[in-house]
């Protein structure tokens, strides 16, 4: 037993050297492309007294992560080579929406936690998908679902489901992105809409 752990030891301890220098010989891997998602403009017709908070969006563990996240079928997924988000999808998804709200005018005060606003109704959107199709024509698929809770009672006040999909029609990575931008863009404007005509 003795010879046969010195021997595992020594295996461990080669491994060990030669990934280190193999380390020390291949020097630093090619940098990430990286995405942002952008924030649309929207008119919005009515105009709200009401503050609201966008909550930090919840998501499965795969769209939680700076992976940008590409599905050659409806069982498994795979991860954009050489790419990552600028940050966790779901705080992007945060910041874009508040500021597409912000955008529209339509409300007196739109914020995130943390920054001290009176609330009326919080946005608690869970991401349910995030995505680049590539089984048949690549196209973006975008699911996020919504609640619109009222902060002063806890009630929920009315919840939708938002989907939007663009196609891919530019190459390599900047390409897959663009189509999930756009396709962001068409529900975050369509999220908008509703929140305004809902409270």
């Amino acid at each position: 037993m003795k010879s046969v752990r010195g021997l595992k030891s020594a295996a461990a301890a080669a491994l060990v050297l030669t990934l280190g220098g193999c380390a020390a010989l291949g020097g630093k891997p090619a940098p990430l492309d990286t995405f942002e998602l952008s924030a649309p403009s929207v008119d919005v017709r009515a105009h709200s007294r009401r503050q609201i908070l966008i909550a930090q969006p919840s998501a499965l563990k795969a769209l939680d992560s700076q992976n940008i996240v590409i599905r050659p079928s409806d069982q498994s997924i795979q991860f954009l080579k050489g790419a990552q988000w600028a940050d966790r999808l779901p705080l992007i998804v945060q910041a874009r929406l508040a500021e597409t709200f912000q955008r529209s005018g339509s409300f007196a005060g739109v914020g995130k936690p943390g920054e001290g606003l009176a609330i009326d109704y919080q946005v608690i959107v869970e991401v349910r998908s995030f995505e680049v199709r590539v089984d048949g024509g690549e196209h973006a698929d975008i699911d996020l679902f919504v609640r619109i809770l009222n902060d002063r009672n806890g009630e929920v006040r009315a919840s939708k489901n938002f989907t939007a999909s663009a196609p891919v029609s530019g190459r390599g990575n900047a390409g897959y992105v663009a189509a999930l931008d756009n396709a962001f863009g068409q529900a975050a404007k369509d999220i908008v809409r509703w929140t305004d005509s809902v409270i």
